[in-house]
């Protein structure tokens, strides 16, 4: 039987469990991601969370959390999209955890939160996060060179994309 997945919107009680997941997590993130590692790095990506234009969802599964999914730079207007991120814990990649924790994150962009676009920018050689937004149905769009500074390199990404009219986003957060 499949582990049960859920996401749910980060709280300030959660800071010292993702702060010691990401510590935990530093070799297995590797050039893909630089998340917070101490009270500061989490209070300033928490008080993005407040601003509005960021969803910080924690997955866990096995009563543990397995990883983070972001809705980042989140507009609404005519525009209506977020720049999705996830990243898994060491120890829980690799088993389908946070393809559902995705999956659910994307139904809630477009059943919950109304968005018409989610992309996600991802680095050609992250094979397993490119196979992962493969299964959800995303689509190549593009090649973007040096689009973002990671461990002080500019890195390029392909730019993945699905549509809430793709197909029927099923799901929720639960």
């Amino acid at each position: 039987m499949a582990d049960i997945v859920t996401v749910r919107r980060a709280t300030q009680r959660d800071a010292g469990a993702l702060i010691r997941g990401n510590l935990a997590s530093r070799e297995a993130h590797g050039a893909w991601v630089e998340p917070f590692t101490d009270r500061d790095g989490f209070d300033r990506w928490f008080a993005e969370t407040r601003a509005g234009r960021k969803v910080a969802l924690v997955a866990e599964a096995e009563g543990a959390i397995v990883g983070l999914v972001n809705l980042n730079d989140i507009v609404y207007g005519m525009f209506c999209s977020a720049s999705l991120g996830y990243f898994a814990m060491a120890g829980f990649g690799g088993r389908g955890l946070m393809t559902r924790a995705v999956e659910l994150a994307v139904a809630h962009a477009f059943n919950d939160l109304g968005l018409h676009r989610v992309e996600s920018n991802i680095q050609p050689d992250n094979l397993r996060s490119r196979a992962l937004v493969q299964r959800l149905g995303f689509r190549l769009e593009g090649y973007s060179p040096r689009y973002l500074r990671i461990a002080g390199i500019w890195r390029d990404h392909e730019r993945w994309a699905k549509l809430a009219d793709d197909d029927a986003a099923e799901g929720g957060m639960g």
